[in-house]
């Protein structure tokens, strides 16, 4: 209960950054001088593989927070027993007093999964709220505005479509749960 409520005040802080990020040019300024050089450069270089780049980086970034800041062994047998109880819950599908049984037990996991997955969003969720608020910046820019990707993504969809990729093969590679 108290990391939920932890979660909670970092998503209140997240959003209140991003929504003053106009009005305290202070947050603006210092997110635009740290990313302007760094990510700004790569995407000036080529925007589709900067893009690739820079959605890379954030995703490995996330992946090593999450698989370093979490009981990788304790996530991998809850997945595990939800796998099981959902195998089971297959074979019983025909039984609702069963499946109740069934979904009754992975409903006991959820806090403990939530929990354990928790304490990465915890670093991570400020630093992609503003890296967010830079794309939407950079790409609402004279220079870029109205760019789509491939002609019909915007850059959020991009990134969001590719940081699934990455999280996926990242995930594989470094064997996080």
């Amino acid at each position: 209960m108290k990391s939920m409520w932890f979660m909670l005040l970092i998503i209140i802080a997240s959003f209140l950054i991003a929504g003053l990020w106009n009005q305290y040019p202070v947050i603006k300024n210092a997110v635009h001088s740290a990313l302007d050089p760094t990510a700004g450069s790569v995407l000036n270089y080529n925007i589709y593989l900067g893009m690739f780049i820079v959605v890379a980086a954030i995703t490995l970034l996330t992946t090593l927070v999450q698989k370093y800041t979490t009981d990788q062994e304790a996530l991998r047998k809850m997945k595990t027993e939800q796998k099981s109880a959902q195998e089971e819950m297959k074979k019983f599908k025909n039984d609702p007093a069963k499946m109740l049984e069934f979904n009754k037990k992975q409903m006991e996991n959820m806090p403990k999964m939530f929990e354990a997955t928790m304490k990465p969003l915890a670093y991570t969720f400020v630093p992609i709220v503003l890296f967010f608020r830079w794309f939407n910046d950079y790409f609402t820019s004279t220079a870029l505005a109205g760019f789509k990707f491939f002609g019909f993504l915007s850059w959020f969809w991009f990134y969001l479509i590719f940081a699934i990729v990455f999280s996926s093969v990242f995930r594989k590679v470094l064997k996080a749960a």
